[in-house]
């Protein structure tokens, strides 16, 4: 991955590895090298954190994405981040309905 080019990319990275998150391969003079599996893997993390999972609970849920096998805590937290996800995606669709009322009843008055 070329991903000196881009500051912020950089400190994602790092922060990822940092959090343990991410081990980059490293070359004979120790630059880090990311792989497209890393790229990847740091699209996923980037996906989570939006999602508001925390860098304890991506750690926690790292060996199954590695795996795809899971243990029964991970299932666990697995369908609770699920769960949280999907209320807070049905309080987005009532927003959306209600920005959407908003705005055709705007477009109707002509404002």
């Amino acid at each position: 991955m070329n991903s000196h080019d881009d500051p912020e990319c950089v400190r994602a990275l790092r922060y990822y590895e940092e959090q343990r998150l991410l081990s980059p391969e490293r070359t004979a003079s120790g630059q880090r090298r990311y792989t497209e599996d890393s790229v990847e893997l740091v699209r996923l993390f980037q996906r989570f954190y939006a999602a508001g999972l925390s860098s304890r609970v991506i750690a926690t849920l790292l060996p199954c994405m590695n795996t795809g096998r899971t243990t029964m805590e991970q299932r666990r937290m697995l369908r609770t981040e699920r769960d949280r996800l999907a209320g807070r995606v049905d309080e987005m669709a009532k927003a959306l309905h209600e920005l959407d009322r908003l705005i055709t009843a705007a477009d109707q008055r002509g404002d």
